[in-house]
């Protein structure tokens, strides 16, 4: 087996070397002795422990090689149908790497990849060489993960001069010449060229491991130690650091925002747009040069133990390539993320000759500092202390009703969201966990206190996963508040935590974690969000792939299934009250200019994503350009003559797609863009008027009016709180 993948590999080597003489092959990546090992220690507890318990052998095999192969070339893009033949016989022998602790398979498969890679990115840049005619009727097909792999070379050749006619096209229609077109997009391949030599073993065993995992279910995965480090930064929204946002422009690791009372903003001595050339540790340390390494290799080397001295030399963001350089040496501290912690704001809507002032938290994920919680500490930082302390400050502010808005937030902390579900309902059941036993716990939360009792709605979309979607499950079986939006994405599967570092007994980090699925969760009804998830009591349109995204777009996600319901006491029943906020929804929207022009973009990216075809006619394109621009004119010359409506800029959450993809397309990556001009667009994004959420706060408005109006609809909808609603809404 070895001698064949080592004559597989000079077969890449001497066709990639045949193809492009100018590009050296990139260095062949090897196993290290410790991924083997964390490899078998993972095996052993992915087939006894997990939920759904799988044995490692042939047919897991065979899942394991067309998973790594997906999440190598996902877009079929590299790999031709030879080549995939070509390994056959590894096959069925990823199984046996495992076991035996030998990943020469998995790695000899990876190099190939790199040695395509470099192949077909060369060829792009042999491609930029000729010139481009647009008077063809032909297309691009750039979705290509449901595809065959190409049956040759020559097909995948036709593919890639399609596909830089593309971006030769895109840059073209928003007015670039040829020569800075040819300038940019071979800047653009030579870039992704060099990623392919910056890849480590590490990389190749974090991707294997994750196809192996992911074999048995989604959202099982394997975590690295500096996977781990991002997971747990994301769960305490803190890290120990300067306090920047990096981003990688031009080679170079650029500033791109500074986190208020952070090292770096408290220094005073760096900038936006400020390029990092070279870090070192310590104040008389010589400085490491990281010009051209990857992001989060340098974000390596700059965080570090509090209290630490991270050197850095940077070159100023008004400086040329061969600027004046400046050393700064910074203190590293604890940054607290508070960009992405629960937020609050007061919406003020008018109704009748009464204004509603709705309260809206928005909830990015359910964060937990474990390890501060695990260690007594009081203060420890917490989704629900935070979302308790601004419910308190909205009743302060007398708010008529309060929106929960969960949109694209897919999960975290199962006890987050039980804990977050009794700010609302007091004490009772949340949620239901079974294991693999067939063992069922009833998940409660055992706080009688309210910390917020009004009318209360959730806002949900594709992207509310896993906590998300136990917190407004719960929210509508208890009849406690409406649920709003698209449905959710439908993960009901509870997973762990395993450090395999522990369980060999290493003294340093070298194995890493695994997060397992052990349990499935179910609704209090005895119902589940897995596969279908939570479906709103007031629907809105969403731009996600309903087909490619979710639960359901999974071919080995657990099936739908019902158990028993467990006893808990309704807050109320809302199945009277939602006809008639139907109704007067669906005459607010058909009224709506905003809405109706997000609908608009909303169908023609759907119908773009249906055809999944670009044309390469310069002339079409053009008039399809230009039927958006004139769409365009007319909206804004609609919304300038209807004086006192708001300008008629599209939602910030989903149609952020549809802006950028739909309505406006440079040609440029996201990195390619002047800083300037992409931070003042991403403003914009967050400034303009959020179409959907501003719909949601008109159904609540609509739902306190209708109760305060009938005391007897709110006797009947809300029995056990009718009194202290009514209270609460004689607010004028």
């Amino acid at each position: 087996m070895k001698n064949r993948l080592l004559w597989i590999l000079l077969t890449f080597a001497t066709a990639t070397q045949a193809a492009a003489p100018e590009s050296s092959a990139p260095p062949l990546l090897v196993p290290h002795q410790q991924y083997s090992q964390a490899a078998k220690l993972g095996a052993m507890i992915l087939t006894r422990s997990h939920y759904k318990t799988m044995p490692l052998d042939d047919a897991m095999s065979e899942k394991i090689f067309d998973n790594y192969f997906k999440a190598l070339d996902p877009d079929k893009l590299f790999f031709v149908q030879a080549d995939i033949d070509q390994f056959a016989s590894a096959r069925t022998m990823l199984d046996d790497a495992i076991s035996n602790e030998s990943l020469d398979t998995p790695y000899a498969i990876f190099n190939a990849y790199q040695q395509r890679a470099v192949e077909r990115l060369t060829y792009a840049r042999e491609l930029l060489k000729q010139d481009f005619e647009f008077e063809q009727n032909e297309s691009y097909q750039y979705e290509r993960s449901k595809e065959a792999w190409p049956k040759s070379d020559e097909e995948m050749r036709d593919v890639w001069r399609k596909r830089v006619k593309n971006d030769w096209l895109l840059l073209k229609l928003a007015g670039k010449d040829d020569k800075s077109i040819r300038d940019r997009l071979d800047k653009r391949y030579d870039h992704s060229l060099s990623l392919i030599f910056k890849n480590k073993s590490e990389d190749v065993f974090q991707l294997f491991m994750n196809a192996y995992a992911m074999s048995i279910d989604p959202h099982t995965n394997y975590l690295g130690p500096r996977a781990l480090d991002d997971f747990n930064i994301s769960m305490k929204l803190s890290l120990v650091g300067i306090g920047a946002t990096l981003q990688l422009r031009d080679e170079y690791t650029t500033i791109r925002e500074l986190v208020p009372g952070g090292p770096a903003a408290r220094s005073g001595k760096l900038n936006i747009g400020d390029r990092i050339v070279g870090v070192g540790q310590g104040e008389n340390s010589i400085p490491t040069e990281v010009i051209g390494w990857r992001i989060n290799d340098v974000v390596a080397l700059i965080r570090g133990a509090k209290d630490t001295v991270v050197l850095l030399d940077v070159l100023p963001a008004d400086a040329g390539t061969d600027g004046e350089h400046k050393v700064i040496t910074l203190v590293r501290d604890k940054v607290s993320l508070e960009q992405q912690a629960a937020k609050k704001d007061i919406i003020k809507i008018q109704k009748g000759d009464a204004i509603r002032q709705i309260g809206v938290i928005t909830l990015p994920t359910f964060y937990q500092d474990f390890a501060a919680r695990n260690n007594g500490e009081k203060e420890f930082k917490s989704a629900t202390r935070d979302v308790s302390r601004l419910l308190g400050e909205l009743k302060k502010d007398k708010v008529d009703s309060v929106l929960i808005d969960l949109r694209n937030n897919g999960g975290g902390s199962l006890n987050e969201a039980i804990e977050l579900t009794g700010l609302f309902i007091g004490k009772g059941p949340v949620v239901l966990q079974r294991n693999s036993a067939g063992e069922v716990r009833v998940e409660s939360d055992n706080n009688p206190a309210l910390a917020w009792d009004g009318p209360l709605g959730v806002l949900i979309n594709r992207g509310s996963a896993s906590a998300s979607e136990i917190f407004a499950a719960a929210i509508q079986d208890y009849g406690r508040g409406l649920i709003i939006g698209e449905p959710s994405f439908g993960k009901g599967t509870v997973q762990t935590l395993i450090n395999l570092d522990q369980l060999a007994h290493n003294k340093e980090p070298a194995f890493g974690e695994l997060k397992m699925t052990i349990a499935q969760f179910f609704r209090i009804n005895g119902g589940t969000t897995q596969l279908r998830g939570v479906t709103p009591d007031i629907s809105l349109p969403g731009i996600a792939d309903m087909e490619n995204f979710g639960e359901s777009s999974f071919d080995n996600a657990l099936p739908w299934v019902q158990i028993k319901a467990v006893d808990f006491k309704p807050e109320g029943n809302l199945t009277e009250l939602l006809p008639l906020l139907q109704i007067r929804h669906e005459a607010r929207v058909a009224k709506d200019k905003d809405f109706q022009y997000l609908l608009e973009d909303i169908a023609e990216v759907k119908d773009r994503r249906k055809k999944n075809l670009f044309s390469l006619n310069e002339a079409e394109r053009r008039k399809e350009r230009d039927r958006r621009e004139a769409r365009l004119k007319l909206r804004k010359a609609s919304s300038d003559t209807d004086k006192g409506e708001q300008s008629t800029k599209i939602a910030v959450e989903d149609t952020t797609i549809v802006k950028n993809t739909v309505l406006q397309d440079d040609g440029l990556l996201a990195n390619e863009r002047d800083l300037g001009a992409d931070l003042a667009a991403e403003k914009a994004q967050k400034d303009a008027k959020d179409v959907l959420l501003d719909e949601a706060v008109h159904i609540l408005g609509d739902k306190v009016d209708l109760l305060k109006i009938d005391t007897k609809l709110a006797a009947r909808v809300l029995p056990d709180s009718a009194t202290t609603t009514n209270q609460n809404q004689k607010r004028e």
